[in-house]
């Protein structure tokens, strides 16, 4: 089957009324109708859809609501997990998903006092829940309860195992890699375009402890490499991580606290400017210490190329810049790490970053006008530098804009020809295509 060829996907309507919170209790797992969750069977869980219906005029076949039918895997492979928090709680988050006006969902939602799993979305669909459509055609999303600003309070040791034990099955299921460029927050998803860098979430936040996380995963951050390494995992100790930062949404200071993140500078200095990511602050100005201003600041299980040490630093390539890390040599703030890096081809000027692998409009139909062609970011892979990645990141778009799949090439997923991979150039995931770089192992 060549690219220019569709492959229509069957459309099987999703029960749309809204189910009582009860069968959210552990003793009703299926919901009346027989549908039984897509989990461990070792894992309390149940069913409970979001809304998949007509919001407006039938004429309108554009306007419906929460997520997109598909035959996943079969068409688009699943290759992300992505992790949020709900900023709502768990039953506000359900009654959300299962109202159609809100145009949103995830695949499961977990509780916070006690680790209980709601599905709302088969696998197989496609959730409108990370921001970009090229990740959620290609991933599965977990909502966790809680507010990202108040991470001690909600993410509870239940919580963190059944999320766990969820990533495992699902990762098990999809053949998905069991590290940080595919098991990924909400807030390493990449915006489609330049314009959009702003307005991308930051959950689960600087709170969730990845590393803890990690470990119940299998995938602990231990050395496997030399010390001077050229690749390093960030892996500062939760507990004596201890930040203050800003909720600039509430204007109002945090109390400082364990955290994931580990700030970064323009120079080996506290006294320096934050780094400032170019694609959020695009007048030049200094990152910030809000929570939400990742680009300011790296996270624990995150692996970044060295470019230069000093004394109680260390400077990684960031964003196409150097970037600064307290490390003093007492604490474990990076890991050596054996892995690969992406550089950019002999005789390249600098490598362009995208946001999403889309399909070159030459590999649709020539009786179907593209979509979306990806587009560059604001950052650059320059030459001497390198980052973390090389994995393949499939390309593709799937096209499902009604709910009837009425349109000509509905609910058609359309591969494409150019190969991209994948690449950790900051705090979020990002693509190149593979003929600009150089896939390097470091030991």
């Amino acid at each position: 089957m060549t690219s220019k060829q569709r492959i229509r996907l069957a459309l099987a309507l999703t029960a749309t009324s809204a189910f009582s919170l009860a069968l959210l209790s552990p003793a009703a797992q299926a919901s009346p109708q027989g549908t039984r969750p897509e989990c461990p069977r070792t894992l309390d869980c149940a069913w409970a859809p979001a809304a998949y219906q007509q919001t407006g005029d039938p004429a309108d076949k554009e306007t419906y609501g929460n997520y997109d039918t598909a035959d996943r895997p079969h068409t688009a492979k699943i290759k992300y997990i992505v992790l949020h928090d709900t900023e709502e709680t768990f039953d506000k988050t359900l009654k959300i998903f299962q109202d159609p006006h809100n145009q949103t969902s995830a695949h499961y939602v977990v509780r916070s006092s006690d680790g209980h799993v709601a599905q709302m979305v088969k696998d197989k669909d496609v959730a409108w829940q990370a921001g970009n459509w090229y990740i959620n055609q290609q991933s599965i999303g977990i909502e966790q309860e809680g507010v990202a600003t108040e991470g001690a309070r909600w993410y509870t040791p239940a919580l963190y195992r059944s999320t766990a034990e969820l990533v495992r099955y699902l990762a098990a299921k999809y053949d998905v890699p069991l590290d940080r460029q595919h098991i990924i927050g909400h807030d390493n998803v990449p915006p489609t375009s330049a314009s959009g860098t702003a307005a991308m979430h930051w959950d689960p936040g600087t709170y969730w402890d990845w590393n803890y996380f990690m470990k119940l995963l299998g995938r602990p951050t231990v050395p496997t490499a030399r010390p001077s390494s050229q690749l390093v995992t960030v892996n500062p100790v939760f507990k004596e991580n201890i930040q203050a930062f800003r909720d600039c949404e509430k204007n109002v200071d945090l109390p400082p606290q364990p955290s994931s993140a580990v700030p970064l500078y323009t120079k080996p200095s506290t006294d320096a400017p934050l780094f400032s990511d170019p694609g959020l602050h695009t007048d030049g100005s200094p990152g910030t210490n809000c929570a939400a201003d990742w680009g300011s600041k790296i996270s624990a299980s995150q692996q970044a190329v060295v470019a230069e040490r000093r004394p109680g630093w260390t400077a990684i390539w960031w964003y196409g810049q150097e970037a600064w890390m307290q490390s003093p040599s007492h604490t474990r703030t990076t890991t050596p790490t054996s892995g690969y890096v992406v550089k950019p081809k002999a005789g390249s000027t600098g490598v362009p970053v995208y946001g999403v692998a889309y399909p070159e409009k030459s590999d649709y139909p020539s009786d179907f006008t593209a979509p979306h062609v990806g587009t560059a970011l604001k950052y650059t892979i320059k030459p001497g530098q390198a980052y973390p990645g090389g994995g393949e990141a499939p390309t593709g778009y799937y096209y499902a804009p009604t709910i009837d799949s009425s349109y000509p090439y509905d609910h058609t997923y359309f591969p494409g020809s150019t190969e991209y991979v994948t690449v950790q150039i900051g705090h979020r995931v990002a693509f190149v295509k593979a003929a600009d770089v150089d896939i390097v192992r470091t030991r």
